[in-house]
């Protein structure tokens, strides 16, 4: 109950809270040394840590996860730690490498017969797809993980599905057009109205699925998407007033890379 206790608690916005309750139960589990609690201990650690965007961390949960699991023939924990660890290797700029790991993680965990998590892993393989430059390939993948969610009601990581639709759809090339420079005739990329608009409804809608659930850590996400798209539109003010509404109501987790980012994307701003 502690690891989902922590999973719970960054959702909310209280990333450091989710830590103290992770290490209580890995402490927990070590001492019981049984081997499936262990192993699910280990990937809800790794998990806790790929929210947090904490690479490192991810991947020595992820691989002792997997440790444990090959040892004990746990074959759901090896398929969930192994696509964990595949989007460590996203961090490490190893893309190709993530992307076949979380592949064969994810045929492994369908052999299982699970459902559990589907979305959340799609929307991984996703990331990993968009770094590589595959970002067509990476808008099926998360078609298929938004269709996953409404079948199994498993809407957790919705709101993120949601967001990485709209970063994708203003990346696609079918959605960017070169125009000409007023002056020197400099050619300019820019992104198409059209596009514009798809992706800022994925934001909306992230945002919306974000507050209705009280998922501020989400929510902060999918706010910084949409103060990116007004800053990129000349819209800075509109842009900062959006951000510090969402980031004044967290109390902790500052040093984590999301509320960096967003500290730095406010003093931007200004």
């Amino acid at each position: 109950m502690r690891c989902f206790a922590a999973w719970t608690l960054w959702f909310l916005g209280r990333p450091d809270q989710a830590l103290d309750r992770m290490h209580e139960a890995l402490v927990l589990a070590r001492e019981l040394s049984e081997p499936l609690a262990l192993a699910h201990t280990l990937f809800f650690a790794a998990i806790l840590h790929q929210l947090r965007r904490e690479g490192r961390m991810a991947q020595e949960r992820a691989e002792a996860a997997i440790a444990v699991s090959r040892e004990h023939g746990l074959a759901l924990h090896h398929a969930h730690a192994t696509i964990t660890r595949g989007w460590v290797l996203i961090e490490q700029g190893r893309q190709e490498e993530a992307i076949e790991q979380m592949r064969q993680g994810l045929a492994a965990h369908q052999a299982t017969g699970a459902k559990v998590l589907r979305p959340h892993f799609l929307a991984l393989l996703a990331e990993a797809l968009d770094k590589a430059h595959r970002g067509e390939q990476g808008l099926r993948v998360l078609e298929e993980a938004l269709a996953a969610a409404h079948r199994t009601g498993e809407r957790y990581y919705e709101a993120e599905l949601y967001r990485l639709k709209g970063e994708l759809l203003l990346m696609r090339p079918a959605s960017r057009s070169v125009s000409q420079a007023a002056t020197g005739g400099k050619a300019m990329v820019g992104v198409q109205p059209t596009a514009i608009a798809d992706a800022a409804g994925c934001f909306n809608q992230a945002i919306l699925i974000a507050r209705q659930q009280n998922a501020k850590s989400l929510e902060l996400r999918a706010v910084m998407s949409v103060a990116r798209l007004y800053r990129n539109q000349g819209r800075p003010e509109e842009a900062r007033s959006l951000l510090a509404e969402v980031y004044n109501r967290f109390c902790e987790g500052f040093d984590t890379t999301d509320l960096r980012e967003a500290k730095g994307l406010l003093d931007a701003l200004s």
